[in-house]
């Protein structure tokens, strides 16, 4: 009978857990507070569901954790975990095609005569005309060596992880997480001197959906990795196990390249000069 209960697998049969069904929960809640909100309701109505969102998903993850520190995720585990990560960073992609694909639609075809009054928005030209965009080689460049700058230094962190040199980790996390702090900052400095607003024009509404988006994911990125930073503090990260970090930096060099596309696109082939003049 002993034998029973004796595991002949390598995976991992979780324990029952509340998370699901208070997620699902949280959700709901979350989703009629902004529907409240989108019909003249006030904004707090929104955090109730919000709050209690970020409470299940921390609980859930701390969970995740305690699985991996008790040895239960095996490699085929982490195999499962590497397929999930990959397919949700594919979703993401195709997230932001939807908002390169919008941008081009409307920057390749600015007077599309199907495009019911585009010409009278963007005057036949793109950028549209009377549009001051932001020059790509003054904050946008700044903002791009910053990026690529903190992916070599989350790939120093994982190099130093793999190597068992925790205290090198430590500063190069460190710094990875300052730097996103600092575009995330440069982002909001940015923003508010933009001579163009989201409701303005198309050029405004793509720009700030696309550019918005990113900068959330940077903002979801900094939390991602100052957590493993917190963890490699509670010395949760192996050399052989450590893919919460992995996960993390594989999400971050993601973020990164998505803003390649988006400063050659948008800011760089999207520059018109101090007032936009056309291509």
């Amino acid at each position: 009978m002993a034998d029973a209960h004796v595991k002949h697998h390598d995976y991992h049969m979780v324990d029952p857990s509340p998370w699901p069904i208070l997620g699902t929960v949280a959700v709901f809640i979350f989703a009629l507070g902004g529907i409240h909100y989108m019909h003249g309701g006030a904004a707090w109505w929104i955090l109730p569901g919000f709050l209690f969102t970020l409470y299940v998903m921390a609980m859930w993850w701390v969970d995740v954790r305690n699985e991996a520190n008790a040895g239960y995720h095996t490699r085929v585990v982490q195999l499962t975990h590497r397929y999930g990560m990959m397919l949700f960073i594919a979703s993401e992609v195709m997230f932001f095609v939807a908002w390169f694909w919008a941008y081009f639609d409307v920057a390749l075809f600015p007077s599309d005569p199907h495009q019911v009054a585009r010409t009278a928005f963007t005057g036949g030209h793109w950028p549209p005309q009377n549009v001051a965009t932001f020059d790509p080689w003054h904050l946008p460049l700044l903002n791009t060596l910053i990026l690529l700058t903190s992916g070599t230094t989350v790939t120093w962190a994982h190099h130093a992880i793999v190597h068992g040199d925790r205290d090198g980790a430590k500063q190069a996390l460190w710094i990875t997480c300052g730097l996103g702090v600092l575009f995330s900052m440069l982002q909001a400095y940015e923003y508010s001197h933009a001579q163009f607003s989201f409701g303005g024009s198309i050029y405004g509404a793509t720009f700030f959906m696309a550019t918005g988006f990113h900068g959330f994911h940077v903002i979801v990125g900094t939390i991602m990795l100052a957590v493993c930073l917190l963890r490699l503090y509670k010395g949760d990260f192996t050399p052989k196990q450590h893919f919460g970090f992995e996960a993390a930096a594989w999400y971050w060099h993601f973020v990164d390249v998505v803003w390649l596309f988006l400063f050659a696109a948008i800011y760089v082939w999207g520059y018109g000069g101090p007032v936009a003049g056309g291509h």
